[in-house]
């Protein structure tokens, strides 16, 4: 198990050092000012313009650049946003928000679609199979933001089930469960359908003819035997998709106005903050990657015939 965290951990690293480029060349190399938008709609002065050059290494080669980046980054300095604030210390403030945010769309999404997937596996080619197909079908067709925008004007404004906005350091549990459906909303619809055909398939495996044939009772088999093989793969998904709603509530989080990660990264691109934006998605990358390790370290602890590959 030992050299199976060292590898894992090994093959981290190029990952790790290939996205962060990508993220810094994208925001740094691409023609336009930098300092765009750190002086208001002026034009900053340029001493100001030659002391953030010099800061940041941006008259330096791309290569050059990063590499002075990346030692920040493993010192823990993700530089200062266009307010002068720490980029790791406003992301500490935030992460608490999304966090939550990400674990109540796990939730959301485990036992709907869960739920969803074992009643359309049982009633296969039935009215509820269909209805859930379509339905998933139609949530994975949608945009994102197409359906937080709806969501928010329907069950927030003009029904007033839910608040509208989910704005402040600290919003309710109940002013993110809005945010949380529209954001587990896509990864709710694959949950149906991959647990719709696991179903599918065990009811018609041999351990559960020979349940059947023992005179087992059909909650038993489907709740014991079949549901449990079922769920294998969806909480491998349900791990992996953890780590990507911590960094995909971005556009969510935008729409409803909540002050975690992906809002304080959405206002930067607004802004035009490419320090705050680089910083928020770094941190956001190395997170997602450290969740993946998690999952498989967890199968590699459950099954040795993993960490033995």
């Amino acid at each position: 198990m030992g050299k199976y965290i060292v590898r894992r951990l090994l093959q981290m690293i190029p990952v790790v050092i290939l996205s962060t480029f990508l993220i810094y060349a994208m925001v740094f190399a691409m023609p336009g000012d930098p300092t765009a938008g750190k002086c208001g709609e002026r034009p900053c002065p340029a001493a100001y313009i030659e002391k953030f050059n010099a800061k940041y290494h941006l008259d330096e080669p791309l290569p050059v650049q990063y590499g002075y980046y990346a030692k920040n980054v493993i010192q823990g300095d993700l530089g200062e946003n266009q307010y002068g604030r720490p980029v790791a210390e406003e992301l500490s403030e935030r992460f608490t928000v999304t966090a939550k945010l990400a674990v109540m769309a796990l939730i959301f999404e485990g036992v709907i679609g869960i739920l969803a997937g074992v009643l359309a596996g049982l009633r296969k080619g039935g009215f509820i199979d269909n209805l859930v197909l379509i339905s998933t079908l139609f949530v994975i067709s949608v945009p994102i933001f197409v359906t937080g925008f709806a969501a928010q004007y329907f069950l927030g404004l003009k029904w007033e089930i839910f608040p509208a906005l989910a704005s402040g350091k600290d919003p309710s549990l109940f002013a993110l469960i809005l945010p949380a459906m529209v954001l587990g909303s896509t990864s709710l619809a694959y949950i149906a359908r991959l647990m719709r055909s696991n179903i599918s398939d065990n009811i018609k495996s041999d351990y559960v003819r020979t349940a059947k044939a023992k005179g087992l009772k059909k909650g038993r088999i489907v709740g014991v035997h079949t549901l449990r093989n079922s769920l294998i793969p969806v909480v491998t998904f349900m791990g992996y998709d953890f780590g990507a709603l911590l960094g995909g509530a971005i556009v969510t989080e935008g729409i409803f106005g909540i002050n975690g990660v992906g809002g304080y990264i959405f206002t930067g691109i607004r802004n035009r903050d490419g320090i705050a934006v680089v910083g928020a998605v770094t941190a956001l990358v190395i997170v997602y990657l450290l969740m993946n390790l998690l999952v498989d370290l967890l199968y590699g602890a459950l099954d040795p015939r993993i960490s033995n590959d």
